[in-house]
C-alpha cells in the first residue's frame, strides 16, 4: 500500500508540475516582447551562409521548410556515400550473416 501511495504522490506532482508550465511560459510575456530573433549577417557578406542567415531573418516559415526537407536529404546522401566506401573497403552490410 505504501508503494501505491508514493506512486499516487509521484503522479499528481507530476501531473501539477505539467500544468504549471504554461503559467511559468506566459510569466516571460512582457520581457520575450523585447526579445529580436535575428541571425548577424555582418560578417558574412555572400555566398550560401549569407543566403541562408537572409532567409532566416526573412521567413522563419521558409527557414523551417527548407531545413525540413535538406536534412533527410543530406542524411540520405551521407548513406549512400558511406555504403559506397564500405563496399570499397571490403566490408558488405547487404549480405551479413544475424548472429543473434
Amino acid at each position: 500500500m505504501k508503494r501505491f501511495e508514493r506512486l499516487c504522490t509521484w503522479l499528481s506532482c507530476c501531473a501539477l508540475a505539467l500544468l504549471a508550465m504554461p503559467g511559468i511560459a506566459f510569466a516571460a510575456k512582457k520581457a520575450a516582447k523585447n526579445v529580436v530573433n535575428v541571425a548577424d549577417t555582418r560578417i558574412v557578406h555572400e555566398g550560401i551562409l549569407h543566403w541562408w542567415a537572409q532567409l532566416y531573418n526573412e521567413s522563419h516559415l521558409y527557414f523551417a521548410i527548407l531545413t525540413i526537407i535538406i536534412i533527410p536529404v543530406t542524411g540520405c546522401i551521407f548513406g549512400m556515400l558511406a555504403d559506397v566506401v564500405m563496399n570499397h573497403i571490403g566490408i558488405d552490410l547487404k549480405h551479413r550473416e544475424l548472429s543473434e
